[in-house]
């Protein structure tokens, strides 16, 4: 952890200038019909998971550079995350990947006390080998022609429950490489029906407090043909499923130019959304920090779930999911979990009543115009002071660069080994 007198003296420093930048805009939106300290509150209530898996350095199908201080366990990537709560106050809980972070679950418990975090949903990995699964992957996991194979991964999938159980998890994300890279290579209609029916053996494994999130991906491993592919093939599985079965939105999984925040709307009209992995694209599935890219959509999507926030039985999980291959992953957390924060407290600025006016009128020119007044809006004041209140740093990054952390941890731990490829 990055000591707190650190954060206390350069927050002292910047505290005068926020001050003033926090009243200017408070008597800028109080010309608006704007409470600032109400958005504020809501700034402070916010949260979005880390993925345990994001604060190492990523790769691509060609090769990876590690950097200095990676983390060489859980354990090093729990110390990392408690360091972006400490910071940002915005990221209370950590996502876990198994088996890349199985550990015992009270050693995983007592670790994260120590370090005030909590744990979110649990990810299964079936689009790899496991030294301890006999059985390959290659050609499909849950959807696999063989039954032996998909018992394994369905076995995978329940171990990753049990351990979720016992650290205070209470959901499963479950993403697969399975598909086909060449026609005829598989029963496209035999193949969904194997992988829905090795869902439900994991389905009736859950917890009754437990939700299971199905994430859909339109290519990649698979290039001809995947398995779930769309927002639609996951809302087929989570209906036939069941009421704990809900669909998660990964932001790079959609073909270019999707309208990703009307797929927003219509999960919840269905009573399927439950939640997502933020990240931008530039290309496909990128992998990028949240908002570097395309921040007005993040703030589009944010629109529609400030929207319909009052939907009944709405219950999101926002987590992180990203690749840092050239950045400090804890940097780009830092950032992504601020910008994700951001496009929440943007998208709570928008008139609602003026913007329903505006549709009943058909005038769509002002309709957007509303949401821009909204997007436009510079809100790093209330971001940095919900931090300042929560005892996190004003600065963050800053902060962070000043503390040394990544030289001090680097002294400890093993430099990883470069040059394979993966996505971690």
């Amino acid at each position: 952890m990055i000591d707190a007198s650190l954060i206390e003296a350069e927050n002292a420093k910047a505290t005068a200038d926020l001050a003033q930048d926090y009243n200017a805009l408070g008597a800028r939106l109080a010309r608006r019909g704007v409470d600032i300290e109400a958005l504020t509150t809501r700034a402070e209530g916010f949260g979005v998971a880390i993925p345990s898996w994001g604060t190492g350095t990523g790769g691509t199908r060609f090769a990876r550079f590690p950097g200095t201080g990676e983390p060489n366990g859980i354990m090093d990537k729990l110390d990392d995350c408690g360091v972006i709560q400490q910071l940002t106050r915005a990221t209370p809980k950590v996502s876990l990947h198994i088996p890349w972070d199985k550990a015992d679950p009270a050693d995983l418990l007592a670790k994260a006390e120590e370090l005030g975090l909590g744990f979110d949903a649990m990810n299964s990995n079936t689009f790899q080998d496991h030294d301890d699964h006999p059985l390959s992957y290659k050609y499909g996991s849950l959807s696999h022609v063989d039954a032996a194979t998909r018992q394994q991964a369905i076995d995978h999938n329940i171990e990753c429950i049990e351990i979720g159980e016992k650290i205070g998890s209470k959901a499963l994300t479950v993403w697969i490489g399975d598909g086909s890279n060449f026609p005829g290579q598989t029963s496209l209609s035999q193949q969904f029906d194997r992988y829905l029916d090795a869902m439900k053996q994991v389905y009736a494994a859950l917890p009754e407090d437990w939700r299971i999130f199905s994430e859909h991906k339109i290519y990649e491993p698979a290039f001809y043909s995947t398995v779930v592919q769309d927002w639609g093939t996951s809302l087929m599985i989570a209906q036939e499923l069941g009421d704990q079965a809900k669909c998660l939105v990964d932001l790079g999984h959609h073909a270019p130019n999707v309208n990703i925040e009307m797929i927003v709307a219509r999960l919840i009209r269905a009573g399927k959304l439950g939640g997502f992995h933020f990240n931008d694209s530039k290309y496909g599935d990128d992998d990028l920090d949240s908002g570097t890219i395309d921040p007005f959509r993040l703030f589009l999507v944010f629109n529609e779930l400030v929207e319909l926030e009052d939907t009944p039985g709405l219950n999101l999980a926002h987590m992180i999911d990203q690749s840092h291959n050239v950045t400090d992953p804890i940097e780009s957390l830092i950032v992504s979990a601020c910008e994700i924060q951001r496009a929440y407290v943007q998208a709570s600025l928008v008139d609602r009543s003026a913007l329903e006016e505006y549709r009943q009128a058909n005038d769509a020119l002002m309709a957007a115009a509303t949401l821009r007044a909204a997007f436009r809006t510079d809100v790093e004041p209330i971001l940095a002071t919900a931090r300042r209140r929560a005892g996190a740093a004003i600065d963050p990054v800053s902060v962070y660069r000043a503390s040394g952390y990544r030289a001090q941890v680097a002294a400890n731990r093993p430099r990883s080994a470069g040059g394979g490829g993966g996505i971690v």
